[in-house]
Protein backbone atom coordinates (compact mmCIF):
# COMPACT_ATOMS: atom_id res chain seq x y z
CA UNK A 1 0.00 0.00 0.00
CA UNK A 2 1.33 3.32 -1.13
CA UNK A 3 0.97 6.39 1.22
CA UNK A 4 -0.41 9.46 0.15
CA UNK A 5 1.41 12.53 0.65
CA UNK A 6 -0.23 15.28 2.55
CA UNK A 7 -0.04 19.24 1.61
CA UNK A 8 2.04 21.46 3.67
CA UNK A 9 0.10 23.55 5.70
CA UNK A 10 -1.22 26.69 3.66
CA UNK A 11 0.53 26.45 0.63
CA UNK A 12 -0.94 23.28 -1.14
CA UNK A 13 2.65 22.11 -1.99
CA UNK A 14 3.58 18.49 -2.13
CA UNK A 15 6.38 16.54 -0.98
CA UNK A 16 8.31 16.10 -4.06
CA UNK A 17 9.32 12.59 -3.67
CA UNK A 18 5.66 11.46 -3.89
CA UNK A 19 4.45 9.54 -6.45
CA UNK A 20 2.64 11.64 -9.05
CA UNK A 21 -0.57 9.37 -9.23
CA UNK A 22 -1.07 10.09 -5.32
CA UNK A 23 -0.45 13.47 -5.93
CA UNK A 24 -2.47 14.15 -8.85
CA UNK A 25 -5.61 11.65 -6.56
CA UNK A 26 -5.17 14.22 -3.68
CA UNK A 27 -5.54 16.88 -6.20
CA UNK A 28 -8.97 15.22 -7.54
CA UNK A 29 -9.73 14.35 -3.83
CA UNK A 30 -9.68 18.08 -2.57
CA UNK A 31 -11.61 19.43 -5.63
CA UNK A 32 -14.45 16.94 -5.71
CA UNK A 33 -14.92 17.21 -1.64
CA UNK A 34 -15.18 21.35 -2.34
CA UNK A 35 -17.31 20.53 -5.45
CA UNK A 36 -19.49 18.05 -3.27
CA UNK A 37 -19.89 20.88 -0.29
CA UNK A 38 -20.74 23.67 -2.90
CA UNK A 39 -23.36 21.49 -4.61
CA UNK A 40 -24.96 20.46 -0.85
CA UNK A 41 -25.00 23.95 -0.51
CA UNK A 42 -26.82 25.27 -3.39
CA UNK A 43 -29.29 22.24 -3.47
CA UNK A 44 -30.08 23.22 -0.12
CA UNK A 45 -30.92 26.64 -1.34
CA UNK A 46 -32.73 25.64 -4.63
CA UNK A 47 -34.88 23.26 -2.20
CA UNK A 48 -35.92 26.37 -0.09
CA UNK A 49 -37.21 27.97 -3.31
CA UNK A 50 -39.63 25.20 -3.34
CA UNK A 51 -40.28 25.27 -0.72
CA UNK A 52 -38.97 26.71 2.97
CA UNK A 53 -39.38 23.51 4.67
CA UNK A 54 -37.78 21.32 2.16
CA UNK A 55 -34.80 19.09 2.57
CA UNK A 56 -32.46 18.88 0.05
CA UNK A 57 -33.62 15.17 -0.44
CA UNK A 58 -37.19 16.10 -1.07
CA UNK A 59 -35.32 18.11 -3.97
CA UNK A 60 -33.80 15.78 -5.85
CA UNK A 61 -36.92 13.21 -5.56
CA UNK A 62 -38.85 16.34 -7.42
CA UNK A 63 -36.11 16.53 -9.94
CA UNK A 64 -36.48 12.96 -10.91
CA UNK A 65 -39.57 12.91 -10.90
CA UNK A 66 -40.10 16.05 -13.12
CA UNK A 67 -37.31 14.06 -15.56
CA UNK A 68 -38.50 10.66 -15.70
CA UNK A 69 -42.46 11.22 -15.34
CA UNK A 70 -44.88 9.68 -13.39
CA UNK A 71 -42.80 6.49 -11.47
CA UNK A 72 -43.52 4.13 -8.29
CA UNK A 73 -42.20 4.60 -4.95
CA UNK A 74 -39.85 1.55 -5.48
CA UNK A 75 -38.66 2.95 -8.54
CA UNK A 76 -37.86 6.49 -7.46
CA UNK A 77 -35.98 4.77 -4.19
CA UNK A 78 -34.07 2.33 -6.72
CA UNK A 79 -33.34 5.36 -9.28
CA UNK A 80 -31.40 7.54 -6.64
CA UNK A 81 -29.99 4.49 -4.67
CA UNK A 82 -31.83 5.07 -1.04
CA UNK A 83 -34.21 3.08 1.00
CA UNK A 84 -37.98 3.37 0.37
CA UNK A 85 -38.93 4.40 4.15
CA UNK A 86 -37.29 7.58 3.30
CA UNK A 87 -38.47 7.97 0.14
CA UNK A 88 -42.30 7.74 1.39
CA UNK A 89 -41.16 9.94 4.02
CA UNK A 90 -40.37 12.80 1.33
CA UNK A 91 -43.22 12.17 -0.59
CA UNK A 92 -45.52 12.53 2.27
CA UNK A 93 -44.09 15.55 2.80
CA UNK A 94 -44.27 16.87 -1.31
CA UNK A 95 -47.72 15.64 -1.62
CA UNK A 96 -48.37 17.74 2.23
CA UNK A 97 -47.69 20.51 0.23
CA UNK A 98 -49.29 20.17 -3.02
CA UNK A 99 -46.03 19.35 -4.89
CA UNK A 100 -46.64 16.06 -5.89
CA UNK A 101 -49.85 13.36 -6.28
CA UNK A 102 -50.03 9.30 -5.74
CA UNK A 103 -52.41 7.88 -8.10
CA UNK A 104 -53.18 4.35 -9.36
CA UNK A 105 -50.70 2.58 -11.42
CA UNK A 106 -52.21 1.92 -14.69
CA UNK A 107 -50.35 -1.15 -15.33
CA UNK A 108 -50.90 -2.67 -11.49
CA UNK A 109 -53.95 -1.09 -10.04
CA UNK A 110 -52.20 -2.65 -6.22
CA UNK A 111 -49.72 0.26 -7.39
CA UNK A 112 -49.35 3.93 -6.95
CA UNK A 113 -47.63 6.26 -9.29
CA UNK A 114 -46.46 9.61 -8.17
CA UNK A 115 -46.65 12.65 -10.28
CA UNK A 116 -45.42 16.02 -10.22
CA UNK A 117 -48.80 18.18 -9.39
CA UNK A 118 -49.32 21.41 -11.39
CA UNK A 119 -48.12 23.54 -8.53
CA UNK A 120 -45.19 20.74 -8.48
CA UNK A 121 -44.18 21.16 -12.14
CA UNK A 122 -44.63 25.02 -11.96
CA UNK A 123 -42.35 25.49 -9.05
CA UNK A 124 -39.68 23.51 -10.44
CA UNK A 125 -39.83 25.01 -13.61
CA UNK A 126 -39.34 28.28 -11.97
CA UNK A 127 -36.10 26.94 -9.87
CA UNK A 128 -34.92 24.75 -12.38
CA UNK A 129 -34.73 28.17 -14.87
CA UNK A 130 -32.97 30.16 -12.44
CA UNK A 131 -30.50 27.15 -11.60
CA UNK A 132 -29.77 27.02 -15.50
CA UNK A 133 -29.61 31.04 -15.40
CA UNK A 134 -26.69 30.55 -13.09
CA UNK A 135 -24.80 28.03 -15.00
CA UNK A 136 -25.24 30.12 -17.88
CA UNK A 137 -23.70 33.13 -15.59
CA UNK A 138 -20.56 31.19 -14.36
CA UNK A 139 -20.04 28.80 -17.26
CA UNK A 140 -21.19 31.22 -20.60
CA UNK A 141 -17.96 32.28 -21.05
CA UNK A 142 -16.22 29.18 -21.22
CA UNK A 143 -15.13 27.94 -24.80
CA UNK A 144 -18.27 25.67 -25.87
CA UNK A 145 -15.09 22.86 -26.61
CA UNK A 146 -14.02 22.89 -22.62
CA UNK A 147 -17.85 22.69 -21.82
CA UNK A 148 -18.04 19.38 -23.81
CA UNK A 149 -14.88 18.49 -22.05
CA UNK A 150 -16.46 18.97 -18.49
CA UNK A 151 -19.05 17.09 -19.60
CA UNK A 152 -17.20 14.46 -21.01
CA UNK A 153 -14.93 13.79 -18.19
CA UNK A 154 -17.90 14.31 -15.33
CA UNK A 155 -19.59 11.52 -17.45
CA UNK A 156 -16.67 9.15 -17.42
CA UNK A 157 -16.61 9.88 -13.51
CA UNK A 158 -19.74 9.12 -13.15
CA UNK A 159 -19.58 5.98 -14.98
CA UNK A 160 -16.88 4.74 -13.17
CA UNK A 161 -19.84 4.26 -10.32
CA UNK A 162 -22.38 2.02 -12.22
CA UNK A 163 -22.28 -1.36 -10.46
CA UNK A 164 -21.28 -0.57 -7.36
CA UNK A 165 -24.20 0.07 -5.39
CA UNK A 166 -25.63 3.09 -7.34
CA UNK A 167 -27.91 3.28 -10.37
CA UNK A 168 -27.09 4.18 -14.04
CA UNK A 169 -27.59 7.36 -15.46
CA UNK A 170 -30.87 8.66 -15.43
CA UNK A 171 -32.30 9.34 -19.09
CA UNK A 172 -32.47 12.74 -20.44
Amino acid sequence: MVAMSNPTEDTGTFDSAADPTDVALSAVEHQMSLLWRRARSISYQLSRQVHPDMEPAAYGLLTVIRRQGPIRLTDLASSIGVGKPSVSRQIAFLESIGLVSKEADPLDGRAQSIRLTSEGEDRMHEVQDARREVFRQRLGSWPVEELQTLVEYIGKLNATYEGDGFPPDEPR
